[in-house]
Formats: structure tokens, C-alpha cells, sequence
């Protein structure tokens, strides 16, 4: 079951789109359960409303396999999204990816506090929660976000799972605060990344690819239980990331976030 509700994000100073899957089991059961926050809300459960037409469709795939958690999923501002999901303004290492250099970015950091000191209280008074149960899942610069999200608050999000990460964006900022930040309280991450991320591009996949990859090696000298998977022929679009939806679920209720 979906709900909908919109909530002020203090620092933008404008209102936003909240998606909230609950379990079957939520309107028959008094239990509690782990939340997953998600970014690009628009593409996560329904088609119908997706941008460029292709979700995760995630409500259909949680329906069917009858996990028992609440997925809370922030809609992206299309005009913005760059700016949100970026802690940094990008780069050096974006110039090889993009061609030129980029002015986006730098606001990350409101994002990521809106969602802890505005969203979660909001959903953990809403909604029967397990409050120290909270992951966090995303998509390109989704998946540099929940990173992000997890270096500065790994007691709060102590899962994460991130597709075809765009780290590039902010590929030195992001190596240098995992390198600087404790996270011995975060207990799993899943990654992975396509082969074929700029699809035809040859070059700017094996960099996309490299930079992931770069990633991954700090991480899991952290984090033991982490995870890196590179997915053969994969692009960057839903159609490659839907597909990759039963690992991330595998891989998340396999470490323990579900309901106890």
C-alpha cells in the first residue's frame, strides 16, 4: 500500500513529495518495522509516474515477496537534483566524465539533515518504526548521496545499498571523508556498477566503472561486510537498475534489516 504526503524541507525552503510503501502485514499486525529511505521518489514504486517513464516498480516487487518493511521514498526536484544530491560542488575528476567543468552542487548536506532532523522524526511518529533499524538506497547520484548520508550519520544508517553510483561528481571529497570518518557502527553496504554505464562511450564506462571501483577499496577496508558486484553489459538507465532490485532486497534482509 502506498501513501503521499508533502513535507516543508526547512532549508529549501519549498515543499516536496513523500511516497510511503507499507507492508501487507502493516493494517493486520501491531509490529514495528525497519525503515529504507530512497531518493528519486518518483521512480521507485509506479511506472505511472516516473520520470522518463521506467520505475524500480518496487511497490509491485515488495507486494509479492511480502517483506515486512516501510520504504519512505523523497521526490527529486528535477531542477535541483544535481544541487541536492551533490554534498560538494563537482570536481576534478567529474572533468573526465562530463568534458568540461560543472558549478552544480553543494547542497547535499541540507538534503541529508532534512532527512534526518525533519523526515525521520516525521515518519517514526506517522508510522509504527523500528527507530534504530534505518537504511538507505540510491540510484547515480542517489547512490552518492546515501554514501554521504551514511559517513555523517553511520548511527542512524548502518545499511546501504547504491546502484551505479555517481560518485564522479564528487569523487574527491567523497574518498577523503570516508577515509577521515568512523564507521565501525555501519554493518553492511551493497554496490555495484554496470560495464556498460555510458553505453557505446567506452571510455567514460571504464571510468564511471573506475570510480566506483575506487570507492569500493576504501569502503571495504572499513566496512568488512561490503559488497561489490559489476554487472556485465549493464547501462545507465531503470530498465538495468530494475533488474538489480532482488539483489539489493537479498542482500539487505540477508543482514538483518527486517523486522525482528
Amino acid at each position: 500500500m502506498l501513501e503521499t504526503f508533502h513535507t516543508y524541507i526547512s532549508s529549501f525552503k519549498q515543499e516536496r513529495l513523500i511516497r510511503v510503501y507499507l507492508p501487507k502485514s502493516y493494517s493486520t499486525e501491531k509490529k514495528n518495522y525497519p525503515v529504507l529511505y530512497m531518493h528519486d521518489g518518483q521512480n521507485v514504486f509506479q511506472d505511472l509516474e516516473a520520470i522518463g517513464g521506467k520505475s524500480l516498480d518496487l511497490e509491485n516487487y515488495l507486494d509479492a515477496h511480502e517483506l515486512d518493511l516501510i520504504v519512505v521514498a523523497v521526490d527529486q526536484n528535477p531542477q535541483a537534483r544535481i544541487d541536492e544530491y551533490c554534498p560538494w560542488v563537482s570536481g576534478e575528476y567529474s572533468k573526465s566524465i562530463l568534458g568540461k567543468e560543472s558549478t552544480k552542487g553543494g547542497k547535499g548536506m541540507h538534503y541529508v539533515d532534512f532527512i534526518v532532523s525533519e523526515l525521520k522524526p516525521l515518519i517514526d511518529s506517522k508510522y509504527r518504526t523500528i527507530r534504530n533499524q534505518s537504511a538507505m538506497a540510491g540510484i547515480s547520484l542517489g547512490g552518492l548521496i546515501s554514501v554521504y548520508a551514511m559517513c555523517r550519520y553511520p548511527h542512524i544508517f548502518n545499511h546501504i545499498a547504491v546502484l551505479s553510483s555517481a560518485f564522479y561528481r564528487n569523487q574527491e571529497e567523497i574518498m577523503k571523508l570516508i577515509e577521515q570518518t568512523d564507521l565501525s557502527l555501519v554493518e553492511s553496504v551493497y554496490m555495484d556498477c554496470g560495464s556498460k554505464e555510458a553505453g557505446v562511450d567506452t571510455e567514460v564506462s571504464q571510468k564511471f566503472l573506475a570510480s566506483n571501483q575506487m570507492v569500493y577499496e576504501l569502503l571495504k577496508e572499513k566496512i568488512p561486510n561490503t559488497q561489490f558486484e559489476i554487472i556485465d553489459d549493464a547501462e545507465h538507465n531503470y530498465s538495468y537498475f530494475k533488474e538489480r532490485v532482488p539483489s539489493v532486497f537479498g542482500f539487505l534482509t540477508s543482514n538483518d534489516f527486517r523486522e525482528n
